[in-house]
């Protein structure tokens, strides 16, 4: 008599993993983790390898099979500016990020977070409140090296100077900056908006 197999669902991991599109990102973490030598944080080497839109949502969803929490962290301002330039009858980048979105909302282990334009309006928020657009990381530059004028987008920067012990005296202020904002809404996406503080309340920190 033939038996149904049973299905085995894996059981989930006790960690926060991540996906984002950029290397600053990465090494934020790195260095977040390594501050709060925290067991939560799981890095991998190709978490920033894919450059779509498509093949980070597919990692994201990977990732859930086998973990308490994903955090998907997606810089908007590339999607604003490929918007903008598509051409007519052209499916927009806003359109494929709003349905990927909420594909992986679906899952309730998976959270999203959205800096618009990118990584560096939440370094900003550590040293003022600002709900200024910025269209890109290019214009906002000058406004984060008031604080920093050294700022870089390096791994020498971000790692051997440790960019996050060197932000955290203000990471109250930027948390609390950035939660006046409000989270990210696909009808007003000419606002700034940086969601990274949904991490540190997972974390408890």
């Amino acid at each position: 008599m033939n038996r149904s197999k049973r299905k085995i669902v894996p059981q989930k991991k006790s960690v926060f993993s991540f996906v984002v599109d950029g290397e600053c990102e990465y090494w934020y973490l790195q260095m977040l983790k390594d501050n709060e030598k925290s067991q939560k944080i799981r890095l991998s080497p190709d978490m920033y390898k894919s450059n779509t839109l498509e093949g980070q949502y597919k990692k994201v969803i990977e990732l859930a099979e086998d973990s308490e929490k994903v955090f998907w962290i997606v810089d908007f301002d590339m999607i604003y500016k490929e918007t903008k330039e598509r051409k007519s009858g052209q499916t927009s980048k806003l359109t494929k990020f709003k349905e990927l979105y909420r594909k992986a909302k679906r899952c309730s282990n998976v959270e999203i977070i959205v800096n618009n334009p990118c990584f560096e309006f939440w370094v900003l928020l550590h040293f003022c409140h600002t709900t200024r657009f910025y269209e890109n990381y290019k214009i906002l530059l000058p406004d984060l090296q008031k604080h920093l004028d050294n700022y870089v987008k390096t791994e020498n920067y971000f790692v051997k100077s440790d960019i996050y012990k060197r932000l955290k005296p203000n990471l109250q202020i930027a948390i609390s900056n950035s939660k006046k904002l409000g989270e990210f809404d696909f009808e007003n996406i000419e606002t700034g908006k940086a969601e990274m503080y949904k991490i540190f309340k997972e974390l408890g920190l």
